[in-house]
Order: C-alpha cells, then sequence, then structure tokens
C-alpha cells in the first residue's frame, strides 16, 4: 500500500457520518488521500525498543525515525513497545490503546501543515505500582533497547554536582524492594538482574532527553541503584550494557482540543494527534551492545563528537527557550512565537545569544553557533507551533540548572559578559513569586515551587536570598561580578518592572 493511496476524503466522511475517521488499523485505508499513512503491514512487525516516558516528544521524533525505515521495507523486528511508570502513562496507555497505538503528527510549517500516521509503535505495557509487566517486558530477548524520555529532573542526580541523589524516598525503596520498584530505573535493574542470570544478555539504555551526557547520566543512576542492593550487578551493568550519548531536537507542544482539532481538520478523529516543527535532529554514540536499527538511512547521525552537537543545541536552543519564555510569562505573553514577535524580548534573545553564549560555543562540522543562533530565531518565531510559554518556564529548577548556569559558570570563568544571564536569573527569581506583572497568578510550575516562591518573596527585599538556595546555585553566591549583576536587576524589576529592566539592558 503507498503512503498516499485512498479514497476521495468525501466520500469517505459521508460513509462515516460524523465527517472524522476514527484512527484504528481497520479504518487506515480509508484515511483522506492527502494524509500518509503507513506503507507496512503492522502485523508483521516485532519489538525491539522498548520507550520509557511516551509522550508527544518521543512520538514525534523516535517513534518518526523507526517509522520511517518500517516505511522503507526495513527493520521489521524494531518496532517500538510503549512503558511508564506514572498515573498519567495508564490515561496514554488508553488513549493509544483504543486507537491500536497509531499516531497522527501534523508537521506545521510556516508556508502550510500536513499529516501522516505512523504506526512504529505496536504495544503499551500495563502501568502497574510495582513494575512487574515492564520487567516482565524487558527482559524478553526480543528487546535490545531501552530508551527514555522523562524530563531532565527525572534521573535523581543533584542539579549542582550532578551526583546520584541515593537518599531520594524512591531510591530508597527501589534499594530495599528490588523485586517492586517504583522507580523507570529501578525497573531496569530488574530487567538487567534477570538477564544476567537467566543468560539473556545486556541491553542498550538510550536516553532521549535535553541533558549533557545524558548517557553518561543515565549509566549513573542505573548502575548506582543497582549498587545500592547488588554491587555485583552493578560491575556486570556497567562492563556490559552501553548507554550512549545523544542530541534529540524537535519542537513538540502538549496535546490540547486544538491539536486535537487541527487533526480533525484531515478528516482524523485522533484523541491523541501530535504536532510539531518542520525540523527533527538526532546525533547519537555509535555504542549499541545487542544492535541497533540503521537509523543512519533516514538521517540520524552517529557521531564520535556528540558532546560538540549537544552543547551547541542545549546553550543556544535549551537555554534560549527560558530566554524567551521566563520574561513572556512575567509580562503575560502566551506563547514562544508570541514571544518572538514581543521587540523587547526578542532583542534580549538575540543580545544574551550573541554576546554571551554563542562566543563560548564550539561549532559543529555543519554549523557555525551564529548559524544556529539565526536557525534557532526562526524556529521559534513559527506562529503555527503554539508551543505555550507556561509550559517552557516549567521545571525551571532542572531547566536553569541544566542550562543556564553552566553557561554562566564558563563566562565567570572565560571573563565573558554576564549580564544578560543574570538578567534572565533575576527575572526567574521575580516569576516565581507567583503573581505577573499584569497581577495574574502564575500557577505552581515546578516540583520545588513552595520552597521557590518562598525564597522568592524574600529576594524582594534582599535579592541574595535567591542566590543562597545552594541546592540551585552551589558557589555561584559567592561570584561578586555575577551576584552584583544579579542583586542590581532584580531591584530594578521590583522598582520599575522587567520591561524597564529589559530596556537598560539592551541600552547598557
Amino acid at each position: 500500500m503507498n503512503g498516499f493511496a485512498g479514497k476521495d476524503p468525501a466520500t469517505t466522511q459521508i460513509a462515516h457520518g460524523s465527517g472524522l475517521i476514527q484512527l484504528t488499523n481497520s479504518t487506515l485505508k480509508e484515511m483522506p488521500i492527502q494524509v500518509r499513512r503507513p506503507g507496512y503491514d503492522r502485523s508483521r512487525l516485532t519489538p525491539g525498543i522498548v520507550h520509557i516516558g511516551l509522550g508527544n516528544f518521543h512520538r514525534a521524533h523516535q517513534a518518526w525515525y523507526v517509522h520511517r525505515l518500517l516505511d522503507e521495507g526495513r527493520c521489521n523486528d524494531w518496532a517500538i513497545i510503549g512503558a511508564g511508570v506514572r498515573e498519567a502513562d495508564a490515561a496514554q496507555r488508553e488513549k493509544l490503546q483504543a486507537q491500536d497505538y497509531l499516531t497522527t503528527l501534523v508537521e506545521l510549517g510556516p508556508s502550510g501543515k500536513s499529516a501522516e500516521i505512523i504506526g512504529s509503535m505496536i504495544d503499551f505495557v500495563e502501568v502497574e505500582a510495582d513494575n512487574a509487566a515492564l520487567i516482565r517486558t524487558l527482559g524478553d530477548p526480543a528487546i535490545r533497547i531501552v530508551s527514555l524520555t522523562v524530563t531532565e529532573g527525572g534521573y535523581y542526580s543533584a542539579p549542582v554536582s550532578g551526583t546520584f541523589d541515593a537518599e531520594h524516598p524512591d531510591i530508597i525503596h527501589d534499594a530495599q524492594f528490588p523485586d517492586r520498584p517504583r522507580t523507570a530505573f529501578g525497573a531496569i535493574v530488574a530487567a538487567l538482574r534477570h538477564r544476567r542470570d537467566t543468560g539473556l544478555g545486556p541491553l542498550t539504555a538510550l536516553s532521549c532527553d535535553n541533558l549533557r551526557g545524558n548517557g553518561a547520566i543515565l549509566r549513573q543512576t542505573v548502575t548506582s541503584l543497582a549498587a545500592l542492593a547488588d554491587p555485583n550487578l552493578a560491575d556486570w551493568i556497567d562492563k556490559n550494557c552501553s548507554f550512549p550519548n545523544s542530541v534529540v531536537d524537535c519542537i513538540v507542544p502538549a496535546t490540547s482540543p486544538k491539536e486535537i482539532a487541527i487533526a480533525a481538520s484531515f478528516g482524523i478523529e485522533d484523541n491523541a494527534p501530535v504536532t510539531h516543527e518542520k525540523y527533527r535532529q538526532w546525533v547519537i554514540e555509535d555504542d549499541f551492545c545487542a544492535g541497533r536499527p540503521c537509523w543512519e538511512r533516514v538521517g540520524v547521525v552517529f557521531s564520535g563528537s556528540v558532546h560538540a552537537h549537544e552543547t551547541m543545541k542545549i546553550r543556544i536552543l535549551n537555554a534560549g527557550h527560558q530566554i524567551v519564555a521566563c520574561p513572556g510569562e512575567l509580562l503575560s505573553v502566551a506563547t514562544i512565537s508570541d514571544c518572538m514577535s514581543h521587540p523587547l524580548i526578542h532583542a534580549f534573545f538575540r543580545k544574551v545569544q550573541n554576546t554571551e553564549i554563542a562566543p563560548l560555543v564550539e561549532p559543529v562540522p555543519e554549523m557555525a553557533p551564529h548559524e544556529y543562533v539565526d536557525l534557532v530565531a526562526e524556529r521559534f518565531s513559527n506562529p503555527a507551533i503554539v508551543d505555550t510559554t507556561r509550559r517552557v518556564v516549567s521545571d525551571g529548577s532542572s531547566r536553569h540548572t541544566g542550562f543556564v548556569l553552566p553557561i554562566l559558570r564558563d563566562g565567570l570563568e572565560n571573563g565573558a559578559p554576564v549580564q544578560g544571564l543574570a538578567l534572565l536569573e533575576a527575572i526567574w527569581a521575580r516569576l516565581c513569586e507567583g503573581v505577573r506583572e499584569d497581577g495574574t497568578t502564575i500557577e505552581p510550575n515546578d516540583a520545588n515551587w513552595i520552597q521557590l516562591q518562598l525564597a522568592a518573596r524574600k529576594a524582594r527585599d534582599r535579592p541574595l536570598a535567591w542566590l543562597e538556595q545552594q541546592h540551585l546555585y552551589g558557589d555561584l553566591v559567592n561570584a561578586p561580578q555575577f551576584t552584583a549583576a544579579f542583586e542590581r536587576w532584580l531591584s530594578l524589576i521590583w522598582s520599575d518592572g522587567s520591561r524597564k529592566a529589559l530596556e537598560v539592558y539592551l541600552h547598557d
């Protein structure tokens, strides 16, 4: 079957009465002609990957790359099984199960949109409190890769030092009850114990989260957790399993009624569609102990210089998201593209990038830092991508420590300017007070919101109270160049507002 073959859309809609075709295996042939659909027989697929934390990004990114290979008639034994360990994952499973794990992907380009249906996911593990089903699935000899998107703050590592947090209640539980783990990492450890003891062999664990050295961080979490209960198992995992570092990139908004309506505009009834920009990047170290799909055929880059790609992307794009979203949230600007249309915020983004971030970023073979700044600005400005400011500022305690503060530290070490980065941190501190400048309430957006709000309110009268959050800023409170700038900006924001602070920075 070719991806564009099908009945006339109007005939199909009339046949279904409601005007929409419910997305299932049985209706794929009836999809409107303009919707690309799988060109492969899904009944012949077998799994090779379990993905934990199956959200929109995974479906628009890794699942799409696998789908493209399947469309070429390749890698039929590398289909994906979804998995999760949270209550929200159970709800996601129900939605996707009802549509045979198919997903409508809608690409939103500046000049128009297109839709395709991907079918690379063929099952979703039942979500259980003890993760027994997930452990069994990871113990299946057919599974050779376990991949994860569990957010930047989900790896149980300390924000400043990066060390493993062995005192977290979840980790203590998993160490005491290794056969009934709460966490995804506990399930991976339990499955690897089974694979070692039964001779099934190791897995590749592949992080797809926006973390510098995400593979090394995943290795640390898995081996450190294993060592708490079974040091010999930790040694076996460290010697036999692979944890490749990777860089992932694609802007993927959350699904809301608007996205469901966009899918419906193509004639598809999909309760979990995904919209995304017209851009993807995936760079991976080629270190897979149990084999891998031939992803290079569909645009994945296997590279020994992942670190350079990673640094460019995290510092310019991920930190850039905070540069536009924090003032945007404080000034009640709803979306990232709207932020880029705001003269002060756009100018703030450009000045910080060009004077404080890009000069400290190494080029990669295909792109110089200043070119990447231009590309990111273009992507952020795409009005078709309705990426909410609230989504981007959420989980700030992970995003600032992971994306922004490492740049600030490098700037201080290299004698580079840090005024704009200090202003960004002051804006975030003001934001965490919990009220926008128009008087509306900022709803909690961080797992540490209560502590952040308390520190933000103390910092109104004594700005250093914010920087004294040692778990976030560490010894940066002792860096006079940064602290003086931060105190200046936060005091100005509270006295004259963030617009005034941005204007002063831009004219300094």
